[in-house]
């Protein structure tokens, strides 16, 4: 698809984030805008398909744009594949397709000093989306935004509910069905009146630098999605460098009398080394499948994550030294869902959750991310994260998702109060 750059006579004046998100909305289409960790910049784009496509997860053939999957999307055997490094008998598959695609119609690039690159699909839709942008930043008014009143939604048998069934994980894993899972909530929250997500997601730009940061709009469901994910899935950057990350464990990262801890002297109980220990394990046998040995391993060390600490390793691969471009899709589909969202072994434990969990995890604990995006004029780049630290909003009303690895050491107390330490790290930042 033919595109042109917009910053000409048509804009006279450089819109921001908000003029592209709020044009987006009044026009019914779906819009992505994101900041990778550790940097400044911000990009969003935005799809001409009303009702997004379907697609399977294949980073090498999907155009650039924006994926976001829901937990429920796990590959299933397929058929016999011998290209390139497709070493194991079986390759596996999205089936059916679930990954929601947003397409780059049209396509923004914000740095310190606001918008610096911006394309827009030529088409009508392309030309109806400019004429509405020059508008909509013509009409913008100066009234600065009133204050939300954040109403939390009383839900009295949520910790009782939460509790028994961590019990009934724990009493699984010690006749050893499982070693592991991941059982997760929901907390409900009211605004006094809509939100403003472009306002909410620069805040969580600010409180959390080392997070990706994301919101997500899909009119075809009436829901925006908003996360501060520390969690990276899978990323492979214009070099072909691949990355992925195992991270488990959880501590606040504050002592009680509110001064932070230094991440160098965190004390980490047996529980949670275990916890990290399965997930690094996880990535681990995903290498072996594909008889993957040329790898980097670092770690674990504790990582900060905003209000939190967590242990992480990170790995690490040359596909050009391996000869394995195609690293990144077929680690993509062995490894989500992680046994940091899930459990090992990951089918029984499935099971378990969707046996337990009386709530549906739609979008939470999926993956989302940008895909083939040249965002540095370095060539395409494609960066994927675990869907957590994660809020649904619809309207005025917000869901926001927690959860807990549990293992066999677990106590349901505690892994209450874990959650409520990850709803937090939204929480903090919208009330």
């Amino acid at each position: 698809m033919q595109t042109e750059h917009v910053i000409n006579s048509v804009i006279t004046t450089r819109p921001s984030a908000i003029d592209f998100w709020e044009t987006a909305q009044t026009l019914g289409f779906p819009a992505a805008l994101w900041r990778l960790p550790n940097q400044r910049d911000k990009h969003l784009i935005v799809s001409f398909d009303e009702v997004l496509p379907r697609v399977s997860a294949d980073l090498e053939e999907l155009p650039a744009g924006f994926a976001i999957s829901p937990f429920d999307n796990l590959a299933t055997t397929a058929a016999t594949n011998q290209s390139a490094r497709m070493v194991f008998d079986q390759v596996e598959t999205d089936s059916p397709a679930r990954t929601l695609f947003l397409r780059a119609d049209v396509q923004a690039h914000f740095s310190a000093n606001g918008l610096s690159d911006m394309t827009v699909s030529s088409s009508a839709d392309g030309d109806s989306f400019r004429k509405r942008l020059a508008g909509l930043r013509n009409r913008r008014s100066n009234t600065p935004p009133t204050s939300l009143v954040v109403t939390a939604l009383p839900d009295p048998d949520a910790q009782t509910q939460y509790v028994r069934n961590v019990a009934k994980a724990v009493d699984a894993m010690r006749q050893g069905e499982f070693r592991k899972v991941v059982l997760s909530r929901t907390k409900r929250v009211q605004f006094s009146e809509a939100p403003n997500a472009v306002a909410l997601f620069d805040r969580l730009c600010e409180r959390y630098p080392t997070a990706f940061i994301s919101a997500v709009s899909i009119p075809e469901k009436g829901q925006i999605w908003m996360s501060a994910t520390p969690e990276r899935l899978v990323s492979q950057d214009a070099h072909g460098i691949f990355r992925t990350v195992s991270l488990a464990g959880t501590q606040s990262a504050f002592e009680p009398d509110g001064t932070p801890k230094r991440p160098s002297e965190a004390m980490w109980s047996q529980k949670e080394i275990e916890e990290q220990a399965l997930v690094s394990r996880y990535i681990i046998e995903c290498f072996k499948k594909i008889r993957l040995r040329e790898y980097l391993e670092e770690g674990p060390k504790t990582i900060i994550a905003g209000n939190l600490m967590h242990l992480g390793t990170q790995f690490t691969v040359d596909t050009h030294a391996v000869r394995y471009p195609q690293l990144g899709t077929v680690m993509l589909r062995l490894l989500h869902p992680t046994s940091a969202v899930c459990g090992v072994p990951r089918d029984t434990a499935f099971a378990f959750i969707n046996q337990h969990e009386t709530h549906d995890r739609e979008l939470y604990s999926g993956f989302l991310g940008p895909v083939n995006i040249d965002a540095n004029n370095e060539g395409p780049a494609s960066h994927l994260f675990v869907h957590i630290r994660c809020m649904k909003l619809e309207g005025k009303q917000a869901t926001l998702y927690a959860g807990a690895g549990l293992t066999e050491d677990s106590v349901p107390e505690r892994e209450w109060q874990e959650t409520e330490m990850k709803c937090q790290t939204l929480l903090s930042v919208i009330s």
